[in-house]
């Protein structure tokens, strides 16, 4: 029995935290939305969080403090990534702390109203999920994906062909220099063609070509900075690894998309890119001779 109610004291401790936690996440997010509508809405929710926690404060009778990491955390994920990945993030792990509430049903009434607010809250949440950073996540895809395939692929042949490490950095930024602007132009012609009025030819070709850009300057960086060659070429796969992992938990998380089929979709195009023109540059090496 006292066992039980320690449990109890426990789990009202925890939901006095976590609201008060909660509460003062939603306030800092309050600044990173623009529309004033969206602003008033998270600050009734803070507010409605905040006397959730004077409830559970009145129950436990004690004072506790909120998950500083947890705020700093979230406000900071909404800052960068937006306010979709930020929420879409918090709702994961309130899904387990909503099983605690139930829990507690049993201790006042008042508990049933708490929870059916945390209920209308998520649907108010996920109303304000903007789909406005999402919008050109397709021409981020394409540059991402286009540079991943193709620079692997390149840097992977001209290291065998090559050897020469500046060499080989040197002619992967040219390529990938002429390759980010011509996917910038065609992704422009494309955007232009479908003619969708929410989504501009320019921002959807900027966003192609600074993606593709920034996938050259990480996969050729490790050329400049190691002398052995093959082990560039190493850190420059694992690189790719990398931003195809982030990536996709971005989007998987953003999105509320399954993570694993996407990474292992994405990564065995680039590594098997890689890997075919790994064997053609050790050939053409091989049988043209060629030595620098």
């Amino acid at each position: 029995m006292k066992n039980d109610k320690r449990k109890i004291e426990s789990q009202i401790l925890e939901a006095q935290r976590l609201e008060l936690t909660e509460h003062l996440i939603y306030k800092n997010l309050i600044d990173v939305v623009k529309r004033e509508d969206d602003r008033k809405v998270l600050k009734k929710i803070a507010d409605e969080e905040y006397q959730h926690f004077l409830f559970w404060a009145g129950k436990s009778g004690e004072e506790v403090s909120p998950y500083r990491l947890k705020v700093f955390f979230y406000t900071w994920m909404s800052r960068i990534f937006g306010l979709n990945f930020g929420l879409r993030l918090m709702e994961k792990e309130e899904a387990g702390a909503q099983e605690d509430f139930d829990v507690l049903k049993t201790l006042d009434p008042e508990v049933e109203k708490i929870i059916q607010q945390e209920v209308e809250h998520e649907e108010q949440l996920l109303a304000l999920m903007s789909q406005e950073e999402l919008k050109y996540t397709g021409s981020v895809i394409l540059g991402l994906n286009d540079a991943l395939v193709e620079l692997t692929g390149v840097l992977a042949g001209l290291t065998f062909a090559l050897q020469q490490g500046k060499i080989v950095a040197i002619a992967g930024f040219i390529t990938g220099i002429a390759a980010s602007l011509s996917m910038a132009g065609s992704e422009y012609l494309s955007t232009k063609e479908e003619n969708l009025k929410d989504k501009s030819p320019i921002k959807a070709s900027f966003y192609t070509g600074i993606a593709y850009i920034i996938v050259v300057i990480i996969l050729i960086f490790p050329y400049f900075l190691v002398e052995k060659i093959f082990i560039s070429l190493g850190i420059s796969l694992a690189s790719a690894l990398f931003i195809i992992f982030i990536f996709n938990y971005y989007i998987s998380v953003a999105k509320n998309l399954p993570f694993k089929k996407k990474f292992l979709e994405m990564a065995s195009i680039s590594l098997g890119v890689a890997v075919l023109n790994f064997v053609i540059g050790l050939l053409i090496r091989n049988y043209l001779h060629i030595d620098i």
